[in-house]
C-alpha cells in the first residue's frame, strides 16, 4: 500500500513540475525558410542526409548560421553562395552543371549505357556458341550419367 502511495505522490509531483514545451522556433517564418534552404544542402559529416535532417554537430552549426543570415536579411542565393564558397559545390544536393561537376551529371547515364552495351555484347557472343560449349547443370549431368549406365 505504501508503494502505491509513493508512486501516486511521485506521479503528482512530476505533473506539477512539468512545464509547457518550449516553442520549436522563435519565428516560424525564419524556421520554415531555414528548413527550405538547409534541405538543399548536404551534411558534410553524414553525406547522405541534408543539413535539415542531420543531427551532427556541424549540421546544427550550419542551421544556426543559416538562421543568423536570414535574420540579417540575406537572400537564399546569398546563403547558398556563402555555403559553396566555404565548402564547395559538394555541399549542394543539386550542384550546377559546369566542367568540375559534369561527371556528376553525365556519369550515371554513361555507366548505364556502358553496362547495357557490355550486356548486349556478352549475350550476343553466348548466343553464337554451340550448346556443347556450356557446362551442364548438376541435375542435367546426373540424368545424362544415369541414362548412360542403364
Amino acid at each position: 500500500m505504501a508503494r502505491w502511495i509513493c508512486l501516486l505522490l511521485f506521479f503528482a509531483w512530476s505533473v506539477a513540475v512539468a512545464g509547457e514545451a518550449a516553442p520549436a522556433a522563435e519565428d516560424p517564418q525564419v524556421e520554415a525558410r531555414m528548413l527550405k534552404i538547409t534541405s538543399e544542402l548536404r551534411c558534410l559529416v553524414c553525406q547522405n542526409q541534408t543539413v535539415a535532417d542531420s543531427h551532427s554537430g556541424l549540421a546544427e552549426d550550419l542551421r544556426r548560421e543559416v538562421r543568423a543570415m536570414i535574420k540579417r536579411g540575406a537572400s537564399d542565393d546569398e546563403i547558398r553562395r556563402f555555403m559553396t564558397d566555404r565548402y564547395g559545390d559538394f555541399v549542394l544536393y543539386r550542384p550546377p552543371l559546369k566542367t568540375t561537376t559534369a561527371l556528376l551529371w553525365v556519369g550515371p547515364g554513361v555507366l548505364l549505357v556502358g553496362g547495357l552495351a557490355i550486356l548486349a555484347i556478352v549475350l550476343r557472343r553466348r548466343s553464337r556458341l554451340a550448346a556443347d560449349r556450356f557446362e551442364p547443370d548438376e541435375a542435367e549431368a546426373e540424368s545424362i550419367e544415369g541414362g548412360g549406365r542403364a
